[in-house]
This record gives structure tokens, C-alpha cells and sequence, in this order.
């Protein structure tokens, strides 16, 4: 098992996601940083953003267009925030 792979994806205002990992850790994901260029153009619609969905394959939050996040990164980003929370 990977740590970090992702389970459930789901899309909040603000471009956040809620995650829920392997290894049982979830929270949410600030993506409203991430700029709305490239692969990630298709985000200036929000309704795009909110068609994410979690490629079972890779374990990864990814959208129609083949974009996805780095989920180690996404499993940090929540980490660190219920570090920082307690």
C-alpha cells in the first residue's frame, strides 16, 4: 500500500478538494494556487474543476483532460496541516 494514494476526491468552493488517502488520512487540499495555465487552463471554469474524479490506476485526483496532482504532495499539504492544528 502507498501511503499517499488517493481513495475519494471530492470538489469544495475555492478550488479545494477533500481527500481521503491509503492510509486513512483526510482533509482538505488548497489547490486555488495552482495557476489556471497549461494543462491546468480548463480550471478557469469552475465547473470543470468540480469534475474531478480519482483514477483508480494511479491514485491520483485527476480531471478529464488527463491533468492530476502529485498525490505525495496532497498528502503533506493535509499532514502538515493537522500537525500544525494541534
Amino acid at each position: 500500500m502507498i501511503p499517499w494514494e488517493v481513495k475519494t476526491a471530492k470538489p469544495l468552493p475555492g478550488y479545494r478538494l477533500e481527500v481521503t488517502f491509503a492510509d486513512g488520512l483526510r482533509g482538505v487540499v488548497d489547490l486555488s494556487d495552482v495557476p489556471h495555465k497549461g494543462v491546468f487552463a480548463s480550471w478557469s471554469d469552475p465547473a470543470y474543476f468540480e469534475q474531478v474524479r480519482v483514477d483508480a490506476e494511479t491514485g491520483t485526483a485527476c480531471w478529464p483532460n488527463g491533468a492530476d496532482v502529485a498525490p505525495d504532495a496532497m498528502h503533506e499539504e493535509v499532514k502538515q496541516r493537522q500537525v500544525s492544528a494541534v
